[in-house]
């Protein structure tokens, strides 16, 4: 994990994104213990109330669980919600604008389908 506390986002959404990340690489698996609070804090030098901060938007998004006296666990289907989320979020970002710009310039569907087939060609 790394944080950049010269950042305009705050600490805690980091803590929350790295994590998140690590679920989505499967750095930490399903149903695999996360590193403590404590131990992020120390480590990092972080407020263990802003890490936990972090951590609980994960708890919401039903990522981790705590486990009372335990710690905190990746929940089973956590990665395919990640990436359900990013897919979604990739469909807002990029394919709509990309839509929307191919329309401006006057290509057809056909035509738009035939360069995203060429820019995976390319790669």
């Amino acid at each position: 994990m790394q944080f950049n506390f010269n950042s305009t986002e705050p600490i805690y959404l980091q803590v929350a994104d790295q994590i998140e990340e690590a679920i989505f690489t499967q750095t930490f698996a399903e149903g695999e213990q996360i590193p403590s609070t404590t131990e992020i804090s120390k480590e990092f030098h972080i407020n263990p109330a802003t890490v936990l901060k972090g951590m609980n938007i994960l708890v919401d998004a039903n990522l981790i669980e705590k486990r009372r006296g335990v710690g905190m666990f990746v929940i089973a289907g956590a990665q395919a919600r990640i990436v359900e989320k990013r897919r979604d979020q990739f469909y807002a970002d990029y394919v709509i604008k990309l839509v929307s710009e191919a329309r401006k310039l006057h290509i057809t569907q056909e035509e738009l389908a035939k360069l995203i087939e060429r820019g995976f060609s390319a790669s």
